[in-house]
């Protein structure tokens, strides 16, 4: 049955059911100071990707609208987000701005895909020590490519920074070139940023600190890098573009398509995941995934770079009183005029100001409190997962750190399900709980009955657990009490049919007591129930030990 959440319907056609101009007010003002906020950021994550400034605007334009206007959450504000800015820089710095194109195009397909294929909520099973680990990754890698012009350091022509390694190598072998002016610049920067919360939430820190960056290199004469120093600003409004698309190109951008795919959708579903529990709402996962890839290749068309929800700017919204997709609409047409009549205007912010921006996005996304709790208070195996994804996509990529990290989660999950998983002889022992058939009270068991009881799921890693069960010469029939296994599998299966071969071939007969209901259908499918007969498959222990006197007396007579 479908729930309303299940449709594949933009919140923007439900919502605006009952619109009110009070509303309208309140998205309207909310969409000006979301785009406020969005502009220094953007322009930060678009040099922390390796492209223009202007390119940070045109996504937070054009996917910022799209996906408000398709996706399926009432308050997402989406743009260029710090998750991609490594990512993104790679393949700028490899494959240049076409490839950049094809793989956000394959992307934006992947999700759309997703989001007709209904996989919405499969995201939740990628467990939370991955993302928390390649969150503090990612936020790790931002840091370390901000540290030059933070601190204001010149490299040789001919230096490679592509690798976080790399990066890592040329800031220690050019650290004497430090320009003290520029971290005075990126000092004060970071002072504000870290400030000026206290004083106004209203107005964003980034902006004040744009604004103080400005006029200490203008004011005290400075010999500091600004935007303009570096690169061209454009404030012309994005323009369609289309690459040159071949198969080659395809296949070479498909796993850099699939990163940011898997990438986008997860960091669009926690955002709106936040904002449903600021809102007391529910989101559309689903629509939300077809939105993000609409907007994805909406963006990369038009000169943009990949985008999602960006959990920051949509808690902002929400604070401001925004509550449906107009919001989000407002900020982006708000960020055209800024492009058109402010854009000329960012040659002059410092590179340490933008350095220290980014710095606060990657503090603000690490989750250091996250990481210190899941050290302190997880299992090992968790930990170990954390801490692996974090290494991996600080020195590697992405790809490499879910993909090692996904493995390494479900074999330490299989090993610690094996541990829950035993076979043991039948105790007596007194339950106090006599209404419960399924109670032990020193029952009678014949010498010739030997019981087992197995408990845990039984699959291909404790598979071997079932040649403990062993036979005395004297055993006639063998009770197997399953009452503590929820599933089990088809290596499992193999085991205890070979099982119930070595009994048959001993004349002894097998008896199973209390089969769950997934373990029964297999066993059926498997005409095991049938080899065994469905005679000897009992309800409760002390039916199969009537059962098991039953076929004693049986045998007795024939012989």
């Amino acid at each position: 049955m479908k729930t309303k959440t299940d449709k594949l319907k933009p919140k923007l056609f439900s919502v605006m059911k009952g619109y009110s101009l009070n509303q309208f007010s309140k998205d309207l003002v909310s969409g000006i100071i979301v785009a406020i906020i969005a502009l220094p950021l953007s322009i930060a994550l678009a040099l922390a990707s390796g492209v223009q400034p202007e390119q940070g605007i045109y996504t937070a334009i054009i996917a910022g609208f799209l996906i408000s206007f398709f996706g399926g959450s009432r308050v997402q504000i989406a743009g260029p987000t710090a998750a991609f800015a490594t990512i993104v820089a790679g393949i700028v710095a490899t494959d240049g701005m076409d490839g950049l194109i094809v793989a956000t195009l394959i992307a934006g397909i992947l999700l759309i895909l997703m989001g007709l294929l209904r996989v919405g909520s499969l995201i939740k099973f990628i467990p939370y020590t991955i993302t928390t680990g390649f969150t503090a990754g990612i936020a790790a890698t931002i840091l370390i490519g901000q540290i030059k012009d933070f601190l204001g350091l010149s490299y040789p022509a001919g230096t490679v920074t592509i690798e976080t390694t790399e990066k890592v190598a040329a800031i220690f072998k050019n650290i004497a070139t430090i320009n003290y002016q520029a971290l005075v610049v990126g000092c004060i920067s970071l002072a504000i940023l870290i400030i000026w919360p206290f004083i106004s939430k209203r107005i964003p820190g980034s902006l004040i600190a744009v604004i103080a960056g400005i006029a200490l290199v203008k004011l005290m004469d400075l010999k500091v890098n600004t935007i303009g120093d570096l690169y061209t600003i454009s404030n012309a409004l994005p323009a369609l573009h289309i690459p040159a698309i071949n198969l080659m190109t395809i296949r070479k951008e498909l796993g850099n398509g699939f990163t940011i795919a898997i990438l986008a959708a997860i960091e669009s579903l926690l955002s709106a995941v936040v904002a449903d529990s600021m809102i007391n709402s529910k989101h559309r996962s689903n629509m939300e995934l077809i939105a993000q890839g609409i907007g994805n290749m909406g963006s990369a068309l038009f000169g943009g770079i990949p985008a999602t929800g960006a959990i920051a700017r949509t808690a902002a919204n929400i604070n401001n009183g925004g509550r449906t997709p107009i919001a989000g609409m407002v900020h982006a047409i708000v960020l055209v005029f800024v492009l058109i009549v402010l854009m000329p205007y960012a040659a002059l912010i410092p590179m340490p100001t933008i350095a220290a921006i980014l710095f606060m996005v990657a503090y603000n996304m690490c989750g250091w409190r996250n990481v210190k709790r899941l050290c302190q208070k997880a299992p090992k195996s968790d930990i170990i997962v954390l801490v692996l994804t974090f290494v991996l996509t600080v020195v590697f990529d992405l790809v490499v750190a879910i993909a090692v990290g996904m493995i390494a989660a479900i074999v330490l999950f299989m090993k610690r399900m094996s541990e829950e998983t035993y076979i043991s002889t039948w105790k007596y022992e007194v339950n106090d709980d006599e209404n419960d058939p399924d109670s032990i009270d020193l029952r009678e068991v014949p010498q010739a009955v030997r019981v087992y009881e197995i408990t845990g799921p039984l699959f291909f890693g404790v598979a071997g657990l079932i040649t403990d069960i062993t036979l005395k010469d004297f055993t006639q029939v063998l009770i197997i009490r399953m009452r503590g296994v929820p599933a089990i599998d088809a290596t499992a299966m193999q085991s205890l049919e070979a099982l119930v071969d070595r009994c048959h071939a001993r004349n002894v007969t097998v008896v199973f007591s209390h089969v769950n209901e997934q373990p029964y259908h297999v066993m059926v499918k498997d005409r095991l129930v049938e080899k065994v007969g469905a005679e000897n498959f009992c309800a409760h222990i002390d039916d199969a030990l009537a059962r098991a006197q039953a076929i004693l007396s049986e045998k007795q007579t024939n012989a």
